[in-house]
């Protein structure tokens, strides 16, 4: 049997130590953090409300003390959240849905860096005098929905977009570098690679220099920075290592929708219509993994999966959580919060975050305290503030089961890359009809750079038609 000092499941038996002298202030707050009687005690601590359409993106601020949100309404939004109230809000600056939106570290979060469907990528800042300037910052040829800001630095951060390029920004110069393009992996040395569209873009926080990005493939690729630092290229760029689930190489079939890294290194990878992984960092492809012979690929090591959400309508996001990243979340298409224990996958909470589908899930920085959004219009706060260890519910096993046939269904319909671009050729043309009907030229001409949006989709305006009670502007494959 575990020795009680052992036992971070036992969350009272950590505060009686604490009272007693026999832990430490930092010792106690990672334990009873990490605690799994706490996790247990999640509930909903409240809603913030402020936002008029969807919300896709949430982050607090280093301190943990304000939270920042952006949604297809183009506000960005401050709050204070602990009281639930609003600070302070204003309009980005993008035609359309924002995806994204990062505080630069060591600015007194004056500084906002945004990325969206109309292709851009902005900065917000918060000027001496009270007001907010916004300027563009680059622009890419497609949908940007992740930035990567470099860990305690108020300058550097990184983008990616469905055009596959990733840029490379120091706010301390007036333009983007674009690093490289990220292209297709092919066997056959002959053929021409194409571009693959990108969702994902992380920072190793053990070693800045390494980044990894994610997109419409099914591999994980990690660069190293100091191979690009010279100037922009517009080539090819060539990874230092990839990672992806042994059953899922040179299929065609799958693609990433969200990456995270622990603060180890392990990289979590979240797959649409698929499972998440977590992979130790030395259990990479290499640079090809079309390198690889077979017989190689079958000694490969099995790596932890999570599983029983479902992540397909829409562009999820993939988390840890606690102290030492001892939980692995998601969001899922059946509207729950789904928390699993890291080591061994065991599913411990499972929380109805959202009337149809949860996105994105963003830890606080300090206190085991969760923000969630999702196709609703509210933020929703989930903090251990219930007196009762709450069990899984006793539709567990159905909501799962759920989640499996739907996912084992839609697998059945093989998505090539060709199938794919034309789907994109047609959001594209359908986006430019859009963009004629809802933007006057007046409105596009405010903007110093609003000559673009061609990847634009969305049906926005308070009118918004529905797929069986979902948005279809929040419904992004």
């Amino acid at each position: 049997m575990e020795k009680p000092y052992k036992n971070s499941g036992n969350g009272l038996i950590e505060f009686f130590k604490r009272e007693l002298g026999f832990s430490p202030p930092s010792t106690f707050s990672s334990r009873i953090s990490a605690s799994q009687s706490l996790v247990k005690r999640m509930d909903l601590y409240g809603k913030l409300n402020g936002h008029q359409g969807c919300v896709n993106t949430i982050e607090f601020n280093s301190s943990g003390d304000l939270l920042v949100s952006g949604s297809d309404d183009k506000q960005i939004i401050f709050w204070d959240w602990a009281a639930q109230k609003l600070k302070f809000v204003y309009p980005s600056g993008h035609l359309d849905n924002i995806f994204q939106a990062r505080i630069m570290p060591f600015t007194d979060d004056r500084k906002i860096v945004t990325s969206s469907a109309d292709c851009q990528v902005r900065l917000g800042e918060v000027l001496e005098n009270g007001q907010l300037e916004t300027k563009r910052l680059a622009k890419h040829q497609g949908r940007v929905h992740n930035l990567a800001v470099e860990p305690g630095s108020p300058y550097i951060f990184y983008s990616c977009g469905e055009d596959g390029f990733v840029q490379h920004y120091d706010l301390r110069s007036k333009s983007a570098t674009k690093l490289f393009n990220c292209s297709s992996f092919t066997e056959d040395k002959q053929s021409s690679s194409s571009n693959i569209g990108l969702n994902a873009i992380v920072i190793d926080p053990r070693n800045p220099n390494y980044f990894g990005v994610g997109g419409a493939d099914a591999y994980a690729r990690v660069y190293d920075i100091r191979k690009y630092q010279l100037g922009a290229s517009t080539k090819e760029g060539s990874p230092f290592n990839t990672f992806c689930p042994r059953h899922l190489i040179r299929t065609n079939d799958v693609h990433i929708t969200a990456l995270a890294y622990s603060h180890t290194s392990e990289l979590l990878i979240s797959y649409n219509d698929e499972l998440i992984y977590l992979f130790q960092k030395n259990l990479g492809l290499g640079p090809n993994p079309f390198a690889s012979q077979p017989e190689d690929l079958q000694k490969l090591v099995e790596v932890q999966t999570y599983s029983g959400h479902r992540n397909s309508q829409t562009v999820k996001g993939v988390n840890f959580f606690g102290p030492n990243d001892e939980y692995v979340l998601s969001g899922s298409d059946c509207g729950h919060v789904f928390i699993w224990k890291k080591k061994g996958a065991e599913l411990v909470r499972l929380m109805v975050g959202d009337r149809h589908i949860v996105n994105q899930l963003e830890p606080h920085p300090i206190i085991p305290v969760l923000a969630t959004c999702g196709l609703e219009k509210s933020i929703k706060l989930w903090a251990p503030s219930t007196n009762v260890s709450e069990p899984l519910p006793e539709n567990v096993l159905e909501i799962m089961e759920a989640n499996k046939r739907g996912r084992e269904d839609h697998s059945r319909v093989s998505l090539t890359p060709d199938v794919i671009m034309h789907v994109l050729r047609l959001h594209r043309r359908q986006a430019q009809v859009y963009i004629e009907r809802r933007y006057n030229r007046e409105d596009i001409e405010s903007d110093e750079d609003g000559e673009g949006g061609a990847y634009v989709l969305g049906f926005s305006d308070g009118e918004a038609s529905e797929d069986n009670g979902v948005p279809r502007e929040c419904i992004i494959s």
